[in-house]
């Protein structure tokens, strides 16, 4: 699916053929930023020589350097001394965009807790075990931080300690995910009705209990007991939301990113504008076509320069949440949001993160599992799409056009996508591009279709277990078949 960029350059921007040439031109730029080691703060170089080592016009390279600095890997400095220089990448820009696709895509609240209950036990069972005194402290802290906050009606949730236990296991694939179902299961959990104070308090105090008992196997290393505990208070948070959640039909209150994590002292003016206007979209219930107002409009309204503004717009159209339609009855455009740019920034800032082989195992083989078994359900309840789609995508393994990287995905695709999970299949998307980056960056390329009859053999083995009901069977292949890619994560 093309992003809003790439659109760009058909819609007589550079054209498609610059498009893709500087698509592929930052794809090798950035591979080389990984396989250096992701030196931050150190130059590429200059225009001139990234043109002569790269061997491209001026045009395709300034069109490749936009698309590295929307996936912040690096941005270009003018001047002397300047040149396309490394930065540390920030998630923030596309955990926006990917709490607006999420939402605009109708995922629900069954959805967020099915995917924090596969994801979050195994990141408690793994704080558990990695638990260190400063750890200790910081859960601690986190509790005590809770009780002095019971009787403020300006925080309406308790869910910091969840993202908190999702960088203590140590797994940045998990931190990620779980900030982005928190951060999304909040937005959901405001409710159309003012509860009481005493309301308020009292469901602040059960979920302050069970935190604490979550803290208290995390810090006893008891990782079983963390995952039951943890578990358990999921079930409670699901059935808080159900009660208390807007009616259908009324937007979902609050910012899709608090202020304070992007205002801080390395966001760029034009991030905080892109995520405010992001805002701006949501508390409108998001209407396709919607004129959000004119330039003019725009520069008065978040009092900002032309120049700020149109960085601004760019972040957006990146991200397909709007577009700037020039001419009569043009402004500021609600679009229909994709997830291909969020997709990439999260794999290389995952990359950036020094994700192992162990950690995308652990996130891979719950996603995908969890997957499996939910298919093999839906088959087995006379869903006769199930074995129709996947039966293409297994002979499109080999069927599929010749040197086409992505050929494999597809089965792995349409499992997720039949699963119904919107949430999961975009997880899922961000680790195959994070293990198709990461090979690329290392040159380690994937076996292709030098593997093709290989892989479609056991994608059909898989659905053989599908077809016939047998859950574990189904699972066990997969599992076997995941572990058989890690060879390639070095």
């Amino acid at each position: 699916m093309a992003t809003a960029v790439d659109r760009e350059f058909a819609d007589g921007g550079t054209g498609t053929a610059v498009g893709k040439l500087a698509a592929q031109t930052a794809l090798r730029i950035e591979a080389t930023v990984i396989r250096q080691g992701w030196p931050v703060g150190e130059s590429l170089g200059s225009e001139a020589d990234l043109r002569e080592r790269l061997g491209v016009s001026r045009a395709v390279l300034r069109e490749a350097v936009r698309l590295v600095e929307h996936h912040q890997v690096a941005r270009m400095r003018r001047g002397p001394g300047g040149g396309l220089i490394v930065r540390a990448p920030d998630a923030g820009p596309a955990t926006r965009a990917m709490v607006i696709y999420l939402e605009y895509v109708g995922t629900s609240v069954t959805d967020l807790l099915q995917a924090r209950r596969l994801l979050e036990p195994i990141a408690a069972g793994l704080a558990a075990g990695r638990i260190s005194e400063d750890g200790i402290a910081t859960l601690r802290t986190a509790l005590d931080d809770e009780l002095t906050h019971l009787d403020d009606p300006s925080v309406h949730s308790q869910e910091p300690l969840h993202p908190m236990l999702g960088e203590l296991s140590g797994n940045p694939v998990l931190h990620l995910f779980i900030d982005v179902l928190t951060r999304l299961t909040a937005r959901y959990a405001h409710t159309s009705r003012r509860l009481s104070r005493a309301e308020t308090r009292a469901a602040k105090e059960f979920s302050h209990r069970e935190h604490r008992a979550v803290v208290d196997a995390v810090i006893a290393d008891d990782g079983a007991r963390a995952q039951t505990e943890l578990t358990a208070h999921l079930e409670s948070v699901t059935a808080w939301i159900v009660k208390h959640r807007v009616r259908r039909g009324r937007r979902v209150e609050g910012n899709v990113v608090e202020p304070e994590l992007v205002e801080g002292p390395r966001a760029k003016l034009a991030e905080v504008i892109a995520a405010r206007i992001h805002d701006d979209i949501a508390a409108r219930g998001r209407q396709i076509g919607t004129v959000l107002g004119s330039e003019a409009d725009l520069l008065a309204r978040y009092g900002v320069s032309r120049a700020v503004l149109r960085e601004a717009v760019r972040l957006l159209e990146y991200h397909s949440v709007a577009r700037m339609r020039r001419g009569p009855g043009g402004g500021l455009i609600v679009t229909e949001p994709e997830p291909r740019a969020s997709v990439d920034t999260m794999a290389l800032f995952l990359e950036y993160q020094g994700v192992t082989a162990d950690d995308l195992r652990i996130v891979r083989n719950a996603i995908e599992l969890g997957v499996v078994a939910r298919v093999t359900a839906r088959h087995a309840e006379g869903d006769t799409e199930v074995a129709e789609r996947l039966s293409r995508a297994v002979r499109w393994t080999t069927e599929g056009p010749a040197g086409e990287p992505r050929k494999a995905d597809l089965f792995h695709s349409e499992l997720a996508a039949l699963a119904g999970n919107p949430v999961l299949s975009l997880f899922l998307d961000i680790i195959t591009e994070l293990f198709r980056r990461h090979a690329s960056g290392h040159d380690r390329p994937l076996p292709g279709d030098t593997a093709a009859d290989e892989v479609r053999h056991v994608h059909q083995r898989i659905l053989d277990a599908i077809v016939q009901g047998d859950a574990g069977v189904a699972r066990h292949r997969m599992r076997r078949h995941l572990d058989a890619l890690m060879p390639w994560w070095h």
